[in-house]
């Protein structure tokens, strides 16, 4: 645990740690306050500024300044922003070049070996894709084409490529130093402030990819400020050691938790970007099954729009809870105005359920999504009606009294043909061979959905009335 001077905490981090929350949760300030909490220490502490200004050439009054001032770097990177972080950069790249030849140099089994300081800007060059580094006879580093070796200015780059550069000479330099052996066993942290700003998350996952093989051997921590979704998403599919914290409004003590299962499932549903309102025009519809899943699927396909949410399967009913709350400590944490669903089978229980606002949750007003097939509206998808389905079931079960479905069928009729209540999963593909359709049970379904608001069906064998009409109501699938 790290106790702040401030009454603020922080516990349960590991190696890589990401603390989501909106702007203006204090995200910043809480590494700021962690960098200067631990700076009173002899671990190594490199903190980056949220804002990084500047160009990627050599300033050697950087050099000058850090000279006068062995604390100007850190200082000045306590700022929300920093015009010159990224000829800092620089300065940075050229004391790693420093430290890394005295290593060569005064150690005899390294100087023997094939390793060269070339071989850390091929670390970087691995996340450019039209440009690599070079190393240069001057202070700094030079820039050229991939394709063609042409010079490129670095005047040039993108503004994508300028943050790319500059925070790969960061990470690495932090892990290099971090592995020093006067750092061994230390506090050691490198504090990223919003390291996805001016990158496009494609870029922000090959920048993560770069941080984890950074970070795999070294002895350092990690622990970045996001809003960003496509940050904590590729960190959870790179390693399996990230740790979240969801940073709230005037919140304390912060306590992380592994990225478990749930998360990692509810993530990529979060938008390309965290910013953009993908998330709010097509919420996460958590359901228990992948039936459950391809019944969504197909209605929100053959919708053409109408219907907006994106399914995300649960394992199973024990699971559910578990996602609902990660959606909701993902939404509040990012999100002003979002909501995500969940759908459940009733099974036993009431049909009323209780919220976990922002995520709606709701029951089938049936007991499972099996007991869909035998509602009115999708009995028509597949070509019949209930009186027929009934007459046909009574002779099956007269002429099939072998069959290993003949005890459940019977169970149905006796039931008093209960098409709401009784347990149907197992007479599914029998009710929908009967029908002799030869659509998938959940394809019929998912299509009758999509016609609830022709308004053809309604009543209590409606599957407008099966599915439940919290569900109808909000997903908008009311009468035109």
């Amino acid at each position: 645990m790290i106790d702040l001077s401030n009454g603020s905490s922080l516990d349960g981090y590991g190696k890589i740690n990401v603390v989501l929350g909106k702007n203006g949760s204090g995200k910043s300030t809480l590494l700021r306050n962690i960098d200067t909490k631990l700076s009173r220490g002899d671990g190594y502490i490199r903190y980056i500024t949220p804002e990084r200004g500047g160009e990627l050439k050599y300033d050697g009054n950087m050099e000058t300044n850090r000279s006068n001032n062995p604390d100007f770097f850190s200082n000045s990177r306590r700022k929300n922003r920093w015009e010159q972080f990224r000829q800092s950069s620089v300065a940075e790249f050229r004391n790693l070049e420093t430290l890394v030849l005295r290593t060569i140099e005064g150690d005899d089994e390294v100087r023997n070996s094939d390793y060269r300081f070339e071989q850390e800007i091929d670390k970087i060059n691995t996340v450019l894709e039209r440009i690599n580094l070079l190393r240069s006879d001057s202070a700094g580093f030079d820039v050229a084409n991939k394709g063609t070796g042409d010079a490129v200015p670095v005047a040039d780059l993108s503004s994508g490529e300028s943050e790319l550069i500059s925070l790969a000479v960061e990470i690495l330099n932090f892990a290099y130093l971090s592995n020093l052996e006067r750092y061994k066993d230390k506090q050691n942290w490198l504090l990223l402030d919003e390291p996805d700003v001016h990158l496009h998350p494609d870029l922000q996952y090959k920048l993560m990819q770069f941080l984890v093989n950074a970070m795999e051997k070294g002895n350092g921590k990690v622990l970045i400020a996001t809003h960003s979704t496509s940050i904590l998403s590729a960190l959870c599919k790179l390693s399996n050691d990230v740790n979240v914290g969801f940073k709230q409004f005037d919140q304390g003590a912060l306590k992380f938790q592994k990225a478990d299962d749930a998360m990692k499932e509810l993530l990529p549903m979060f938008g390309a970007h965290p910013l953009s309102n993908v998330f709010n025009e097509k919420p996460p519809l958590i359901v228990e099954g992948e039936d459950d899943e391809r019944i969504w699927q197909t209605a929100v396909r053959q919708s053409e729009g109408r219907i907006k949410v994106f399914p995300c399967v649960a394992s199973d009913i024990q699971s559910m809870y578990q996602y609902e709350i990660a959606a909701k400590e993902l939404i509040v944490s990012v999100y002003d105005d979002a909501k995500a669903y969940s759908l459940r089978d009733r099974d036993d229980e009431p049909y009323e359920i209780l919220d976990i606002s922002p995520v709606v949750r709701m029951r089938l007003n049936c007991r499972n999504a099996e007991n869909l097939i035998v509602s009115d509206d999708v009995l028509a998808e597949l070509g019949t009606d209930w009186d027929r389905l009934r007459e046909a079931l009574e002779k099956w079960i007269n002429d099939n009294p072998e069959h290993s479905r003949f005890n459940d069928a019977v169970a149905f009729r006796d039931s008093g043909w209960d098409r709401r209540n009784f347990q149907l999963k197992n007479l599914r593909m029998l009710l929908v061979g009967l029908t002799g359709s030869n659509k998938p049970w959940e394809v019929a379904v998912g299509r009758a959905i999509t016609r609830i608001c022709d308004g053809q069906y309604e009543g209590e064998n409606s599957l407008k009335d099966f599915l439940g009409l919290k569900l109808v109501a909000e997903l908008g699938l009311i009468n035109k």
